[in-house]
């Protein structure tokens, strides 16, 4: 039964960052990899960026070299941590188990997810 709790979105202007929280409960944190997703208004859910249980990141294109993916193994939190906003980010983003990349099943049941909006 994982729980996963998202935190950290808002409103904020083209150019500035933002700091992504999930905080994980119910499964063995230190041996999982996690991923953060998101979901535009109107489009399916899409992966962002995966980190796995020894610290190996990837992220698909439009993350690379703005978004980075970490994790605190004391704190049983994963972080994703957003810069040079651009309006098209807006979406709202959430984090979970990756069971299998190719299909996006994942261990975890959707929550909340935190709302980004990216506006000038």
């Amino acid at each position: 039964q994982v729980q996963l709790v998202e935190s950290g979105g808002g409103l904020v202007q083209p150019g500035e960052s933002l700091r992504l929280s999930c905080v994980v409960s119910g499964i063995a944190f230190r041996i999982r990899g996690f991923g953060w997703y998101r979901q535009v208004s109107g489009r399916q859910r899409e992966l962002v960026a995966t980190i796995s249980s020894s610290g190996i990141t990837s992220y698909v294109d439009f993350a690379k070299g703005r978004f980075t993916i970490s994790r605190d193994n004391d704190k049983n939190t994963v972080y994703l941590q957003m810069n040079s906003l651009k309006p098209e980010d807006t979406a709202v983003y959430y984090c979970n188990v990756p069971r299998d990349v190719s299909d996006m099943s994942v261990y975890g049941s959707w929550g909340q997810g935190t709302q980004v909006t990216v506006s000038s």
